[in-house]
């Protein structure tokens, strides 16, 4: 199963320079993930972010959501194949805390709904101390 899991993050199209997921903990095809994704510390965007004390960007605490949620929707057996799929949305997002270099992260994303090429996330990141950021995205994509 491990395998298959991992294959599950294939989906995504980011290269490996921009993906906030690492591995996924768990798959339950076009309902909900759990993904891992560590700090290395030594991501582009942490050396402006800030200097003397790095720190995960909000916005990508966003984005890992929004990954997560990619494969979700992507891994359905149900419903019709997704294509170039985009965050196109962010509804009620709070960041309530930070990320550091060594932090392990564990990003959950669960399909609220559906229509079409349109899909609505809920999902939240987690640290260490608690959760760090929760949201409700959408991606669009195009139907395969």
């Amino acid at each position: 199963m491990d395998e298959q899991l991992q294959d599950a993050l294939k989906s995504l199209p980011h290269g490996p320079s921009f993906r906030f997921v690492d591995r996924l903990d768990s798959l339950d095809p076009g309902h909900e993930a759990v993904g891992i994704y560590q700090i290395r510390g030594d991501e582009a965007f942490l050396e402006g972010h800030f200097p003397g004390f790095p720190m995960m960007p909000g916005v990508i605490l966003l984005e890992a959501i929004a990954q997560l949620g990619g494969v979700v929707a992507q891994s359905s057996l149900d419903d019709e194949t997704m294509t170039d799929v985009r965050l196109t949305g962010i509804r009620a997002a709070k960041i309530l805390g930070a990320a550091v270099p060594g932090d392990i992260l564990h990003i959950r994303a669960k399909l609220e709904g559906r229509m079409g090429g349109l899909v609505q996330i809920e999902g939240e990141v987690a640290g260490p101390h608690g959760v760090l950021a929760t949201a409700r995205v959408t991606l669009s994509g195009t139907i395969a």
